[in-house]
């Protein structure tokens, strides 16, 4: 059966941000996730984790300007100092919560850059990140973000993803697969669960249209769920999702569809 973890970046967000661990363990979940930690304090992240008996599975590194549009730096030779100085940060972050895995977000098409160099950047980068998490014992993800949600993000395609794994080579590079993501983008989701189920190393799901909680949309998930199952993914199952009407509600599939947070 799936392992569920609860985006808190996007679920419970009838509460502050610190409230949603609470509310997440009351649901019945056992792992969390958010985009970023970096507006808190590690010791009140910890005490709530503690609290709440809550796992974190993952977040991301720092991505750059959120607030004014920038998603991810990774790709920008002229930010390598900024990128790197927050791979340190987010490591000792991970650390401090035993956070097993963090995911990198290349960021959006620079114009007045090539893509070569970017791509380039990118690499060495990731590289780089790949390296100071392999001592910690840390997983690094890297995923694809489609073009519509976000106009010009570097990475659009699993197979994007995954060539620049293979140019990275660094072991402990993963697949971040968002479900979809990769369905607004390109579809072929079963398949790519079944050929390329060792580079996959986190995903994350919402049905589409509208990016709410599976059932509300196209994506066969009482399927793909099973399907995940079938290959033998043995991560976690990121709830990622706009929760319809609210986020209790929103919960109600996972019982529908035979399975729980248990």
């Amino acid at each position: 059966m799936p392992k569920f973890a609860a985006n808190l970046t996007m679920l419970f967000t009838e509460v502050p941000f610190l409230e949603r661990f609470k509310a997440a363990r009351e649901a019945g979940f056992k792992a969390v996730e958010f985009l970023f930690p970096y507006d808190y304090q590690i010791k009140e992240i910890q005490g709530l984790l503690r609290e709440n008996d809550l796992q974190v599975v993952l977040f991301n590194l720092p991505a750059g300007n959120w607030a004014g549009g920038e998603r991810g730096i990774a790709a920008d030779p002229r930010r390598v100092e900024e990128f790197r100085a927050g791979v340190r940060e987010a490591v000792t972050w991970a650390r401090a919560l035993k956070v097993p895995r963090l995911n990198c977000l290349a960021g959006k098409a620079l114009p007045d850059c090539t893509w070569e160099e970017q791509w380039r950047t990118l690499v060495d980068n990731v590289r780089y990140a790949a390296d100071a998490l392999a001592a910690e014992g840390l997983k690094l993800m890297v995923e694809s973000i489609n073009h519509f949600d976000i106009p010009g993000f570097l990475l659009n395609t699993t197979g994007q993803v995954l060539e620049l794994i293979r140019e990275v080579d660094r072991p402990n590079v993963y697949l971040q697969y968002d479900i979809y993501h990769a369905q607004r983008e390109e579809g072929n989701l079963t398949v790519t669960l079944r050929e390329h189920l060792a580079s996959i190393g986190h995903i994350q799901i919402a049905d589409n249209p509208g990016r709410h909680q599976p059932g509300t949309g196209e994506i066969n998930y009482p399927f793909l769920l099973g399907e995940i199952d079938k290959v033998g993914y043995d991560g976690y199952v990121s709830l990622e999702y706009v929760p319809q009407p609210d986020t209790r509600q929103s919960l109600a599939w996972i019982a529908v569809y035979g399975y729980n947070l248990g």
